[in-house]
């Protein structure tokens, strides 16, 4: 059992590319943490600087309180299963899993036991006598996981296991993962470029993009306080609808912002005090399932223009811009079943109580009072 931390960690490799910018990241004790972005966002060189495997240019790196950047990977006591499995194979699984325990001069008595507990573990004890190529995707990714934890690492580590994989069997070792790391109790940090698999695997989720941490939390806070636009719009399936807009000051004393043709007011004290007086641009975010054809509750009608939908079974994902405006801002309505869009204009309603506001920067807006304090206002409609 480990913890582990970043601690203002930068890689900078010799071309010029900088992988991680000042990363700072604490992983509690059998926590399972999820690093997600966008390829080349710098996750899968967070896990080798850990690994060992990558010198890091700037910071430190702790396991258990004690500083391994001088540490072998081996010292490291860190297992590590990559994307492509890496499985010898000319062996056979019983083989693939001895390895690591041959190479540590285990005796033979220990090699055995241990390799039936996890064959056994994994539901692999049939396939012992088969060589990888003898083997399916899923079943190769399970001995890449056995090899790991047959040595009872401290950290385990996993580089994006299962996009070699179809949707069915990535639905089936997501679940096995989850259930294994959770009997275990194994400290686990595993990336993905999936904010699917990061929802529904990590006790916490990381987002990284361009080599910075950009928030961290359980997948519910990212999901309902994404600090930026860039999280909001990557967690989430789809993602949160941003809109760009300007916040400019109305009457009595209010804030005002447009969205879909509609004037919303805003009371004062939900704008913080930096935010002179006068017009700014900001950007307003809402999840396509905060999107209805009825009014419900605090909402606001705008209407639309309907471009496509994609009919997925259990719901129906319509893509819509505001009629008017001429930006033709890409926007998803996620509507339950097989949901007509008639003639292709239609009327939505936005739940005022579901928006987010966010600068001119993609920095959400500290805003205690809001959504609370908006109202939607009688007067024009620009478009």
């Amino acid at each position: 059992m480990a913890t582990v931390s970043y601690r203002n960690v930068s890689k900078h490799f010799a071309a010029g590319s900088v992988a991680l910018r000042n990363f700072n990241l604490e992983i509690n004790d059998g926590e399972f943490v999820v690093l997600v972005g966008p390829s080349g966002c710098g996750k899968s060189t967070a896990l080798r600087v850990l690994a060992g495997l990558e010198e890091i240019t700037e910071g430190d790196i702790l396991i258990n309180g004690r500083v391994v950047n001088q540490w072998t990977p081996q010292q490291r006591n860190i297992a590590m299963v990559f994307q492509n499995y890496a499985l010898y194979p000319h062996m056979n699984v019983r083989s693939n899993l001895e390895f690591p325990l041959k190479m540590l001069h285990t005796p033979k008595e220990h090699i055995a036991q241990k390799v039936a507990e996890i064959a056994q573990m994994l539901n692999l004890t049939d396939q012992l006598q088969r060589k990888p190529n003898q083997l399916s995707g899923g079943q190769r990714q399970r001995v890449a996981m056995g090899r790991a934890l047959v040595r009872n690492p401290s950290v385990f580590l996993l580089d994006e296991p299962l996009s070699n994989l179809d949707a069915k069997q990535r639905a089936q070792i997501r679940a096995e993962i989850a259930t294994l790391q959770k009997d275990l109790g194994k400290t686990t940090l595993y990336v993905t470029h999936d904010q699917v698999e990061a929802m529904t695997l990590g006790n916490r989720v990381a987002v990284l993009d361009a080599g910075r941490l950009h928030q961290i939390g359980t997948p519910a806070e990212l999901y309902a306080h994404p600090r930026s636009t860039f999280v909001a719009r990557f967690i989430g399936s789809p993602g949160m609808n941003i809109v760009s807009t300007h916040l400019q000051s109305g009457e009595n004393n209010h804030w005002q912002i447009e969205i879909g043709g509609q004037y919303l007011n805003l009371q004062p004290e939900t704008i913080p005090h930096h935010f002179h007086l006068g017009k700014r641009r900001i950007y307003i975010g809402f999840r396509p399932e905060s999107i209805t054809t009825k009014p419900v509750g605090n909402s606001f009608l705008c209407q639309v223009k309907v471009e496509a939908t994609e009919f997925l079974g259990h719901e129906t994902l319509v893509h819509f811009s505001f009629l008017g405006d001429k930006s033709v801002t890409p926007l998803i309505a996620r509507m339950p079943g097989q949901f007509s869009t008639g003639e292709g204009k239609m009327d939505f309603f936005i739940s005022i109580d579901d928006l987010h506001l966010f600068d001119e920067k993609g920095t959400a807006i500290d805003r205690e009072n809001f959504p609370g304090n908006v109202t939607q206002s009688s007067i024009m409609n620009l478009l």
